[in-house]
């Protein structure tokens, strides 16, 4: 039904513009059924909770009823927030709003435990490079920005300033932490897949996760950059010369031997397309490497990714080029986050990911916190029409809380879940 990514753009424009129109204009048609569409029987329908309805047992029993009651039959729980732990770890930090409870108080062994009992599945939603606000620091001194600094991404505006500072002195992080706070497009303190300390600690980190829980699926998020203009720190930027280096003339190599961080970013300017797939491919990777470290316990558990809707802007402005982890079988299930609250949008950007996807699942990620309960249900419909294997909701904790209230999820439940 969907062509080849790699077909005539303009058929491709003329494809997705029809897709499109069908879906919007089916709705009247179909109106007898509460759905909106059929659904098939194994239909992903789910949440992402967010950490802060992990926090007590209390918090989890009433989050795992609520969803259960409205229809869902999947939760993707985060259990890494900014690089610190909802479950047991022997890697990072136990998360710091935990303090209040015991320490035999697991987060996520608990939700696994309610959800089974309701017939519930579970994702271990792990952020990946975000691993810290800018705005407030970690309070355990065992968190990875203090331990390896050295790991954080670096802006291409800081680059010539940071680069005077010793990385292992506490001004190093502090610059990085205030240039971050005074950044209104950047959520926080990014570690770098460039570094490949970095990557071994994910590695173990959803090692742990995939042989010490009986989860159904493990699902990333912020597997991403920043910006493209990130990650200029000086270990990522020797790592792209030696990257380059066989492939230079004798006088460029002459050229581009300092030390010395004008030299190493004016390496970036001269090849800039380069630099770009260097630092796409080091993000590839990560996310190889993370796949063969969950199948290696559990052949059975789902790799899913949350992404950018548009596989041309992720890979261009966040050097996430998920075409590529789908093309090449390194995820299970791709899941854009359409956070549009523009219903023509919506769908374009479902189909525009069905088509790249090429049979591969995807599951719709809508962003209900922005939309009214009527809106969410008609972009459900929409993506059924689309050919989605399932749906998200972002999120649980902001459907539940005001403005939306108790009964958003079970009026989204009743309409788009009933039998």
């Amino acid at each position: 039904m969907f062509m080849s990514s790699h077909g005539s753009p303009e058929l491709r424009r003329r494809i997705l513009r029809s897709l499109v129109l069908c879906a919007l204009a089916l709705p009247a048609a179909l109106a007898g059924s509460p759905a909106g569409a059929a659904r098939p029987r194994d239909e992903v329908r789910a949440l992402w909770v967010t950490r802060g309805s992990l926090v007590s047992p209390g918090a989890i029993a009433a989050m795992v009823r609520s969803a259960a009651a409205s229809g869902f039959n999947t939760l993707l729980v985060q259990v890494r927030g900014r690089g610190d732990a909802y479950f047991s770890s022997r890697h990072e930090p136990r998360a710091d709003v935990l303090a209040p409870q015991p320490a035999t108080f697991d987060p996520l062994a608990e939700t696994i435990a309610l959800a089974r009992a309701h017939g519930l599945r579970v994702h271990a939603w792990v952020n990946v490079n975000l691993v810290s606000s800018g705005t407030n620091l970690p309070l355990a001194r065992t968190h990875v920005v203090y331990q390896k600094p050295e790991w954080l991404m670096v802006p291409r505006e800081l680059a010539f300033e940071i680069a005077r500072i010793d990385v292992r002195s506490p001004q190093y992080l502090g610059r990085l932490a205030r240039w971050t706070r005074a950044e209104s497009g950047t959520e926080g303190l990014y570690l770098s897949p460039v570094h490949a300390g970095a990557v071994d600690h994910l590695v173990a980190i959803l090692d742990h996760l995939a042989s010490a829980y009986t989860l159904d699926g493990i699902h990333l998020d912020y597997v991403r950059y920043p910006g493209p203009q990130f990650d200029y720190s000086r270990a990522a930027l020797q790592e792209f010369r030696a990257y380059l280096l066989p492939e230079m003339t004798a006088p460029e190599r002459a050229r581009f031997a300092g030390a010395d961080i004008s030299t190493l970013v004016g390496l970036t300017d001269v090849y800039p397309q380069r630099w770009g797939d260097f630092r796409r491919s080091r993000l590839n990777t990560l996310v190889m490497r993370a796949r063969t470290a969950i199948k290696r316990h559990r052949p059975d558990l789902l790799f899913s990714a949350a992404v950018y809707p548009d596989a041309a802007e992720a890979a261009r402005t966040r050097l996430q080029d998920w075409r590529t982890w789908i093309e090449n079988g390194m995820i299970d299930v791709v899941c854009p986050m359409a956070y549009t609250p523009d219903a023509t949008t919506f769908a374009e950007q479902i189909a525009s990911v069905r088509q790249v996807a090429s049979g591969q699942p995807v599951w719709a990620g809508i962003g209900a916190y922005r939309l009214s309960s009527s809106q969410t249900i008609e972009n459900i419909r929409t993506a059924r029409r689309l050919g989605a294997d399932g749906i998200v909701l972002f999120s649980y904790d902001s459907l539940t809380r005001p403005p939306n209230g108790a009964d958003y999820l079970s009026v989204v439940g009743r309409a788009a879940f009933a039998p």
